[in-house]
């Protein structure tokens, strides 16, 4: 196994990475929320589309009935 040998860093140094490492954490943070609120959005933009599907589907059927018995001879 290989000996690592200790490695030294500045204090000043050191506290600019853990700021550095800190605001990266909170970027990440916010792009997991925004990712999130964007996951959202969609999954009520598709429930609300499936919804017109279905309504204009609705809507279809009826104007085929509606053509139908308008296009059907009269027993007479």
């Amino acid at each position: 196994m290989e000996r690592q040998a200790p490695v030294f860093v500045k204090v000043d140094e050191y506290k600019d990475v853990l700021d550095v490492l800190d605001l990266v954490k909170n970027k990440i943070r916010e792009a997991k929320s925004t990712v999130q609120e964007i996951n959202t959005l969609k999954n009520q933009e598709d429930s609300e589309l499936a919804i017109w599907s279905g309504e204009i589907a609705d809507i279809e059927r009826k104007v085929d009935f509606i053509d139908q018995t308008l296009l059907e001879p009269e027993n007479l």
